[in-house]
């Protein structure tokens, strides 16, 4: 079992930044690929970023190509993501969840957080 929990949302003005963490307790944290998802209401969860085991490898959304930034301290258990240039359309409840790699689909992660809310005023 591998507890999750993010913190780090908010509310924010467009154009502003937010930096999301994602601590990890219970099996070991690198045993993992991380990703943050998430999901707008009425919209389908979408997967934005997510990171290897071992932090080699990123995988973004064109969404946020440019602007979010993945990264992982296995020392820490925490992974992050770095918002810049926040639009209204990354309104959304962010999740970070735990899985088999950066290319696992959105429904195969195996553990997840409970989520933190991310809105961006116009």
């Amino acid at each position: 079992q591998v507890q999750l929990v993010e913190s780090g949302g908010g509310l924010v003005q467009a154009g502003g930044s937010l930096r999301l963490s994602c601590a990890a307790s219970g099996r070991a944290f690198s045993d993992y690929a991380m990703a943050w998802i998430r999901q707008a209401p009425g919209e389908e969860r979408e997967s934005v970023a997510a990171i290897s085991w071992g932090g080699g490898r990123t995988v973004y959304a064109d969404s946020v190509k440019g602007r979010f930034t993945i990264s992982r301290s296995n020392a820490k258990s925490t992974v992050y993501l770095q918002m810049n240039s926040l639009q209204p359309e990354d309104t959304a409840v962010y999740y970070c969840a735990a899985g088999a790699t950066v290319f696992t689909p959105v429904d195969g992660y195996n553990y997840w957080g409970q989520g933190t809310q991310v809105t961006v005023s116009s």
